[in-house]
């Protein structure tokens, strides 16, 4: 079991009150040292195994575009995963060169693609009939595919996202095809990219899962004749959301990885494709804690602690049942007297941010840490209720720096202003 990177903040407590004082809360309250902690490990590990490999920030985890600058600048290198205009234009703003962007979407529609190719970022097409569409705007040099292996993985079955369940990417029986009819249509040079599920912790997976992939490249070369300049592994780096469980060790990571690359590709790095990855929650997640103040305390058929924070502020308890470590400010070593349900303030009774979990007594206006809310947090964030959408303030060296400002009722409004 590894401590939490930022429970000493929580425990401590002062910068977050202040924080919590000089912005209102609910706050998403990011943490630049360990964002920049975060990279680099990945791209030590990386370094420290492959001499070709590109880091793509999956924009899907948090759009902030001031957070995607703030990893840039560390990490020049940096490029995004963007699965939308949308994220095209966070990337855009965060000074990322397009040339060091990929859209990967599903089912586009001729407008995505448009913008796709008006980038100039790379392509990579979640089937056949998006290549079909995207041949009525041009015949990109470069494209990739991307791969169902049949299989999948995640911590939630609503994040599986390979196997006969899952609604991306092109059966392994038929890519090969694909990529030979792509040939004949006038692309010159290929990737392969694969995701198959997300928040692993189990490092066994991305070695059996890259075998799954380059055993599927090296078909995919026979049939083309060509070998593939890119394979993109996607991601899936899970981080701890509960205490018993262990970082991934990115070097071990890396390495299984890299002997998998060996046994395809033989033991000269010069002729591996380049290894691709698309971490978001690896990068960002554990960066994050989630401020909220108590709003009341209701004794029922069981005890509520209600926030002024709920499932419009943090969809994936709601979601898929994710559970997130909540801490009162200032008491980790607290006693923990009650076992209570932690709710918001949303109509619906799949308001919960945790259930059933034991915690110290609390009063009204005490100041409440959820954990790990820097993936799909505020990207998942919603105005169901009509409540808007809460804050993002950066700590880093010198004072705190609001990156997002607070959303206003009026804000929810402002498009029905005919």
């Amino acid at each position: 079991m590894t401590k939490h990177p930022l429970l000493n903040e929580v425990q401590d407590g002062s910068r977050l009150k202040n924080v919590s004082e000089e912005f209102g809360t609910p706050l998403y309250t990011y943490f630049g040292e360990q964002i920049r902690n975060n990279l680099d490990r990945i791209d030590t590990a990386l370094r420290a195994n492959f001499k070709k490999y590109q880091i793509y920030y999956a924009v899907k985890s948090n759009n902030n575009p001031n957070l995607l600058a703030f990893m840039h600048q560390h990490l020049p290198t940096l490029g995004a995963d963007c699965s939308s205009p949308g994220e095209l234009l966070a990337a855009e703003r965060a000074s990322i060169p397009f040339t060091n962007c990929v859209y990967t979407g599903n089912y586009e529609s001729m407008d995505d693609l448009q913008c796709a190719v008006d980038s100039g970022c790379e392509i990579n097409l979640d089937d056949e009939t998006s290549f079909t569409r995207l041949k009525n705007i041009c015949i990109p040099e470069y494209i990739s595919f991307r791969l169902n292996p049949g299989v999948g993985k995640g911590r939630f079955a609503e994040i599986v996202t390979g196997g006969r369940e899952a609604k991306f990417g092109i059966p392994v029986e038929n890519i090969a095809a694909v990529y030979k009819s792509a040939l004949t249509d006038g692309v010159k040079t290929f990737g392969l990219q694969c995701h198959s599920g997300s928040a692993i912790l189990d490092q066994k997976h991305f070695r059996e899962n890259t075998q799954l992939i380059l055993k599927t490249a090296r078909h995919i070369e026979d049939i083309i004749n060509h070998r593939l300049l890119k394979i993109s592994i996607g991601s899936g780096f899970g981080i701890p959301y509960v205490d018993d469980e262990d970082p991934l060790n990115f070097n071990d990571v890396f390495d299984l990885v890299a002997e998998v690359f060996k046994e395809f590709y033989g033991q000269h790095q010069h002729d591996w494709p380049i290894l691709c990855i698309e971490p978001g929650r690896a990068l960002v997640g554990d960066a994050a804690i989630l401020l909220a103040q108590v709003t009341g305390i209701k004794d029922s058929y069981k005890t509520f602690i209600g926030l002024d924070a709920g499932m419009e502020t943090l969809m994936r308890p709601a979601l898929y049942g994710a559970v997130h470590r909540i801490y009162k400010v200032g008491a980790v070593t607290e006693k923990q007297n009650i076992t209570v349900d932690v709710t918001g303030r949303i109509c619906e009774n799949t308001d919960r941010l945790a259930v059933d979990i034991p915690f110290p007594d609390v009063v009204e206006g005490d100041l409440i840490a959820i954990m790990d809310t820097g993936a799909y947090g505020y990207s998942m964030a919603h105005q169901f209720n009509t409540r808007p959408r809460p804050a993002e303030v950066l700590v880093d060296k010198g004072a705190p720096r609001l990156i997002r400002s607070r959303e206003t009722i009026e804000d929810i409004f402002r498009n029905c202003d005919n």
